[in-house]
């Protein structure tokens, strides 16, 4: 257990600039005394650890000190490749694959059959089914335009298929579920800005300049979690069988049951946005609106302009 707690605090200076005595009792769930006993044996191994006083004092690793490889296990070594494969399969980035050829060069030549069966037993391939080289390509030119502070401009379609120029100041990309977005500061809304690449056309990479505002990628904007949605609703919807497998892919985080009939009963809470009542629509027939019978009534009114779309072809 000592071992272990002297590794982890040693990985934790490394990646922190500065650590108090209280963050690192508070992580490790022991006292001040075994902190303080715990630094000392990690300076006496030779780790330089220096401590600094006052309101803003704590500990660091001095500056130029590293890690050798034997701190790494083969497994973790094999966890770097998996991740680096997959990031490559998504990024045409050159970088990539010599940081892949660095970490192979970690692992000596008796053990390289091992850690390359290992990458062998996961892949991780976050490319969509369709389209891969497109987005590609939209991802190689907007982090040209990060990494240069251009400024971009594009038509971008929001989630009423509403299309509009922007000129946006690039910040950086962030894949979500699967999905690759951009993070900018939208000079048309005049703050900040969640853009999905798949809405994004007529991309152009102006020559005009910006500069980079200060911000945390991960603290741009709340709303990933979306904390702003104020209109959401209960539903409870009934699905025949033979979608089963789709509202299991879909609604795998709410209460899904499984009724005598072969049907699923889902209960399910949703953002009362017009997306939603397009995803109930893909289901045809094979969903049943339970309640509320306001979702109930809209979907039919949208199915009723469906059949008037078709009917004076079908008549």
């Amino acid at each position: 257990m000592k071992l272990d707690r002297l590794l982890a605090i040693t990985m934790l200076l490394l990646n922190r600039k500065r650590v108090t005595a209280k963050e690192l009792t508070e992580r490790f769930e022991v006292s001040v005394r075994t902190i303080y006993r715990d630094l000392e044996c990690l300076n006496q191994a030779g780790i330089p650890i220096v401590s600094f006083a006052g309101a803003s004092g704590g500990y660091e690793i001095m500056d130029q000190y590293r890690l050798e490889r034997q701190y790494l296990s083969m497994e973790e070594l094999q966890a770097i490749v998996i991740a680096l494969k997959g990031v490559r399969s998504s990024l045409d980035d050159t970088d990539i694959g010599g940081l892949l050829d660095k970490v192979g060069a970690l692992v000596a030549k008796s053990e390289r059959n091992n850690i390359d069966d290992l990458s062998q037993q996961i892949l991780i391939d976050i490319n969509p089914w369709y389209g891969a080289e497109v987005e590609r390509e939209r991802l190689t030119v907007l982090r040209a335009a990060i990494r240069d502070t251009k400024l971009i401009q594009m038509n971008y379609i929001n989630s009423q298929g509403e299309t509009s120029e922007r000129e946006c100041e690039p910040m950086g990309m962030v894949l979500k579920g699967y999905v690759w977005y951009l993070y900018g500061f939208c000079r048309l809304r005049h703050d900040y800005r969640i853009f999905r690449l798949s809405r994004i056309d007529g991309l152009t990479v102006l020559s005009e300049t910006f500069e980079r505002k200060h911000k945390p990628l991960d603290q741009l904007d709340v709303r990933w979690n979306r904390p702003d949605v104020q209109n959401v609703v209960k539903l409870v919807l009934q699905f025949q069988p033979r979608v089963k497998s789709r509202v299991r892919d879909y609604f795998g985080h709410a209460k899904v049951e499984d009724l005598p009939d072969g049907t699923v009963l889902v209960t399910s809470v949703q953002p009362e946005e017009p997306w939603l009542y397009s995803m109930l629509l893909s289901y045809g027939p094979d969903v049943k609106i339970c309640e509320p019978i306001s979702v109930a009534e809209a979907v039919a009114a949208q199915a009723r302009k469906i059949v008037e779309l078709y009917r004076p072809t079908l008549t």
